[in-house]
């Protein structure tokens, strides 16, 4: 019910403004009947939205989004973001209406809430097609107090600032990690070195090389022998060869 009462109060203060057109006089100042009917248009929507609870509000800022309000959704989205802050309102202490450069209007209301001041302000072209003033912003503006502004800058400061050291204290972790990255790496490094084969010594041709030998060694004392003994080789078989002491050589 509060969301249909509200449409129905934006409606009757969007026809209240349908005969008022957007003469300019050539000091560019507002017509003071004009600025009589959006001023008193204004202060019927800063009574309307603020009569609304916050799941109220977001209800009817979804209707208003739907049926392309996009104007008047945005004083409702501005009154849940501020209603906290702001309390219930009180008063209207003064509303003032101003022309601007685009040949729109914007208008100023000075009202009292629980909490604090509030600024409402709300800006309207001329509708070209219906020939009358559209809402195209509408805002609320809290005034806080010196303490509340320092108390909101030293949040945002320690907030900031929480964050830079939380972001830098995690580098500095990720930094530290390196090493044992490292470590991993050469144990990785040493077990692929110890599964790999080690390569096989050339003791197959050392053995050939001294089996070589041997045999023209054999061949050499087989042939002293048969020389020493006017014998023929056939019959001399060679099973093992000893090196004899050097004494025994000096006396041969």
């Amino acid at each position: 019910m509060k969301r249909v009462m509200l449409v129905l109060c934006m409606a009757a203060c969007l026809f209240s403004l349908s005969a008022c057109s957007a003469k300019e006089t050539a000091d560019k100042t507002a017509d003071p009947q004009i600025a009589g009917y959006i001023a008193q248009s204004s202060e019927g929507l800063l009574q309307s939205i603020t009569a609304l609870s916050e799941a109220d509000a977001q209800q009817t800022e979804q209707s208003l989004l739907d049926q392309d309000e996009a104007g008047l959704a945005s004083g409702v989205t501005s009154w849940i973001g501020v209603m906290k802050d702001t309390g219930a309102f009180s008063s209207v202490i003064s509303s003032d209406t101003e022309l601007t450069d685009d040949g729109g209007y914007v208008c100023t209301v000075q009202a009292v809430f629980e909490n604090r001041p509030v600024e409402f302000k709300t800006f309207y072209v001329l509708d070209n097609k219906s020939q009358s003033l559209m809402p195209t912003s509408i805002t609320f503006s809290p005034e806080y107090t010196t303490g509340e502004k320092m108390a909101k800058a030293g949040m945002n400061t320690l907030m900031g600032m929480g964050t830079v050291f939380c972001v830098l204290i995690f580098i500095s972790l990720l930094i530290s990690c390196f090493k044992f990255i490292s470590v991993f790496e050469n144990k990785m490094k040493a077990k692929e070195a110890a599964a790999a084969p080690v390569p096989a010594p050339a003791a197959a041709a050392v053995v050939e090389e001294e089996l070589v030998d041997d045999l023209e060694l054999v061949a050499v004392i087989t042939a002293a022998i048969a020389a020493a003994t006017n014998s023929s080789t056939d019959g001399l078989v060679v099973r093992s060869i000893k090196r004899a002491s050097g004494a025994k050589w000096k006396r041969a």
